[in-house]
């Protein structure tokens, strides 16, 4: 791979934004690439909007993603994945949660959640593949299991096998409880099977 891969994820404190982004440098960098990585949490731990710009390749000189540079926009959240559509660049894939988690600045009134997120992406011509990761992860049995689902999600738009992706989530949560090994795996795949038989154009 001679180009550098820009990667912006999106969502709400929580949600396991920045730890996604974490075990996604942990696979870049496991097979030998340069990475830098950058994160922006407002009261992320009160539901606040985070978002974490990842960049690797053969030499990487800045972690900031540029407007219009972004491969892959990963929307936990999708009121967040409209509001950060503008750094897709051209033929760039947003991978977009649909399910709704309002952020407390609406709930406090200044901010209006718009009505159809994902329509809205769409009507800007953006290219947009959503799925429920959090009905999925709660089908799993764990509300938090939706960052590993959206990983797989976005697992076979990378520019690398996606079990290089799939080892790095299992060594995260494995080496704090061997038992959750086998639900990650299963999350990784439902994620997967969400975006089943669709590849990052070039």
């Amino acid at each position: 791979m001679s180009k550098v891969t820009n990667i912006l994820v999106c969502g709400v404190g929580g949600q396991g934004v920045m730890t996604a982004t974490e075990i996604l440098a942990e696979a870049a960098i496991s097979l030998g690439f340069d990475v830098k990585k950058t994160e922006v949490a407002g009261m992320s731990q009160r539901g606040g909007v985070v978002t974490s710009h990842l960049r690797f390749g053969p030499e990487v000189l800045s972690p900031q993603i540029l407007p219009g540079e972004a491969d892959m926009l990963i929307g936990f959240e999708s009121a967040e994945a409209l509001r950060w559509g503008h750094m897709l660049r051209p033929g760039g894939v947003a991978l977009v949660n649909s399910g709704r988690i309002v952020p407390p600045v609406v709930n406090i009134g200044l901010f209006d959640y718009p009505e159809q997120p994902v329509a809205q992406m769409c009507e800007l011509g953006l290219r947009v593949h959503d799925f429920d990761a959090t009905a999925l992860a709660v089908q799993l049995g764990n509300i938090r299991l939706g960052n590993t689902v959206m990983l797989g999600a976005s697992s076979d738009w990378l520019p690398f096998p996606a079990e290089v992706l799939r080892d790095a989530v299992l060594a995260r949560f494995g080496s704090r409880k061997p038992k959750l090994v086998d639900v990650n795996r299963e999350a990784f795949e439902a994620g997967r099977r969400a975006v089943a038989g669709e590849t990052l154009a070039a």
